[in-house]
């Protein structure tokens, strides 16, 4: 279906802007209700966001609480019946400030304060007008389907030194059925959430005394870690990676060399100093200035390029207690990290050898819908990189072409550069249609010139070499929570932290048990045997909890006949010999990983 607006579009739903624009038409619909229902109520800003919208409100002494939302949602409804449209008024800044001054609205009139002088556009659908820059729908009525989903506390501008905020979050869409389908997606979510998957499966848990953000691996969780490592580290050095390992602190100065202390200094750990020397170390907010030391170590020749350092290297941010969320969101995480330094007519080959190697992970852990997003410098306000024009503008343009030549689907997102330079970021769309952002690619002439890095080139002279940052995983952390949402736990064979679980019908069996549960031990299959002292169907779905992938059940009949009885994913494979089983599981493994 397609969705009319007021700039003159029309648009398919399926379309991401579409739907962002319906979705901020929706957030003001929602502060018209609240407008309605709460006279005098205050407004700070109401965006869309990935799924929905939310709006910021200041209640005054009064509050909502979750009972209170269907009233909301209902008086949405019976505005958008009335088919009132959005209409845009130009004005002075001058007249924006009066008109927001005498109704009370403070939130209003500081953001209106921040604009630059010129004229400001206001949108009003019915009763409500609102500083926007539009667009919104055409016709109100398109809104047919509100659920309003949460109530959560917001500081005014994300300082908890200001205001607090009530947030309202909600979904809207053109049809009732599309609602219906995205609350089932909800309630499969939550059966999905990693949280809960990662406590029944026994892989990670949090201490208060360890600290907020700072996952611990248990032995099943660090199992799958270590798999996941190994999987990437064979494929990196088939391509030509050089391991490195570097600390997880550096002195405060090698930061603000690269610019991370300048940019992201007040997200980081502070720097502390020891007690002797007075020396200043920070703990390790990123691994690349690290790396462009070891580049710095020697003397490098145009033949050595292009040089490709890899590391699973900690590093540690700030984030706020309320940002936290289970392995997406942590204070201490891993990244797959690799840095290649090469020369620039290098810099394309390089560049589409990630893309292959970003699109193998991706196909192995069947990952088959994804988008990949050109992250730019704003044009408009490039206060916020380092480095000069002519190198932002050759990084862009090797970018854009590789992902050209490589067929990608990808959208351009202008402002979303690293400050450093320009990206590629890979959004995936998990099992159950919610996008994630995995994998990165970013090209960086800036930290090769602040580091004064050089090779010597065929003629002699002194040359600067171009930098790729890469992190086909993101982190470990983070593609772990993805992994186990997207497959609901139900992992791939080859990354099941417990490939096989032997069972012997009783304890009269365990010896046998034992004797097959090392025959696969011997040959590189993770196996290991549940014999306590409960019935079979207890254990059987103990280990369900677990999403162990393969059970294999011994009693009497394959004692005697040197045979084992095989489950796979609940389905019943028959009786095999420990030979053909072991090829059984060793070329299921093949297959996934081909």
């Amino acid at each position: 279906m397609t969705i009319a607006f007021t700039d003159g579009t029309i648009r398919p739903w399926e379309d991401d802007e579409a739907k962002r624009i319906f979705w901020h038409s929706s957030a003001h619909l929602m502060a018209e209700a609240l407008e309605a229902l709460y006279p005098g109520v205050k407004f700070g800003v109401g965006p869309a966001v990935e799924t929905g919208f939310y709006y910021d409100v200041d209640l005054g002494d009064r509050q909502i609480s979750e009972s209170d939302l269907k009233a909301i949602e209902d008086k949405m409804l019976e505005l958008a019946k009335t088919k009132e449209t959005f209409e845009r008024k130009e004005v002075s800044k001058a007249d924006a400030l009066k008109y927001f001054k005498e109704k009370g609205d403070p939130y209003k009139c500081e953001l209106i304060d921040a604009l630059e002088d010129g004229t400001i556009t206001f949108y009003t659908n019915g009763a409500f007008t609102d500083l926007c820059r539009g667009p919104h729908v055409k016709h109100v009525d398109d809104i047919k389907a509100i659920k309003l989903t949460a109530i959560a506390g917001a500081y005014w501008k994300g300082d908890q030194n200001r205001e607090q905020l009530t947030r309202i979050y909600g979904v809207t869409f053109p049809k009732k059925s599309m609602l219906d389908e995205y609350l089932q997606m909800l309630e499969e979510a939550k059966k999905r959430d990693h949280r809960k998957l990662g406590k029944e499966m026994g892989l990670f848990t949090f201490s208060s005394k360890v600290g907020l953000g700072l996952p611990l691996w248990l032995p099943r969780g660090a199992q799958m870690r270590y798999t996941l490592e190994q999987f990437l580290r064979r494929k990196q050095q088939e391509l030509g990676y050089l391991p490195v390992v570097t600390p997880h602190i550096g002195g405060k100065e090698l930061y603000v060399t690269s610019g991370h202390y300048a940019k992201y200094g007040k997200d980081s750990f502070q720097p502390i100093k020891t007690p002797q020397e007075g020396e200043e170390y920070m703990l390790k907010p990123m691994n690349c200035p690290h790396h462009c030391e070891i580049y710095r170590s020697e003397p490098r020749s145009y033949r050595d390029l292009p040089l490709r350092f890899a590391e699973f290297g900690t590093v540690y941010r700030y984030e706020q207690s309320g940002e936290l969320h289970g392995l997406t969101r942590v204070r201490g995480f891993t990244q797959d990290d690799a840095h290649l330094f090469c020369r620039a007519d290098q810099l394309q080959e390089e560049f589409e050898k990630v893309i292959d190697l970003i699109l193998y992970v991706f196909k192995t852990l069947h990952m088959t819908e994804y988008m990949a997003q050109i992250s730019l410098r704003d044009p408009e306000n490039k206060t916020k990189y380092i480095g000069s024009d002519e190198n932002w503008e050759k990084a862009e343009n090797a970018i854009i072409e590789s992902a050209k030549k490589k067929g990608l689907k990808t959208v351009v997102e202008l402002g979303e550069a690293a400050f450093y330079g320009p990206k590629l970021d890979f959004m995936v769309k998990d099992a159950i249609g919610r996008s994630w952002q995995l994998g990165t690619i970013q090209v960086d002439y800036n930290l090769p010139e602040r580091f004064g890095l050089e090779y010597t080139d065929a003629d002699g002279s002194k040359q600067r070499p171009v930098m790729i940052h890469r992190a086909p995983f993101g982190s470990i952390e983070r593609f772990t929570a993805v992994v186990l949402e997207h497959t609901a736990g139900h992992l791939p064979l080859w990354l099941a932290p417990d490939q096989v679980k032997v069972l012997p019908i009783s304890e009269k069996f365990a010896d046998y048990a034992e004797k097959v549960c090392n025959s696969l031990k011997n040959c590189d299959i993770r196996a290991s045997i549940d014999a306590r002292n409960e019935t079979l169907g207890k254990r059987i779905r103990e280990i369900a909890l677990l999403r162990v992938p393969v059970l294999v059940i011994v009693g009497e009949k394959e004692a005697s006949e040197g045979t084992v009885s095989v489950r796979r994913e609940g389905a019943d494979q028959g009786s095999m010999s420990v030979e053909q089983f072991i090829n059984y599981i060793k070329s299921a493994i093949a297959e996934e990983l081909s």
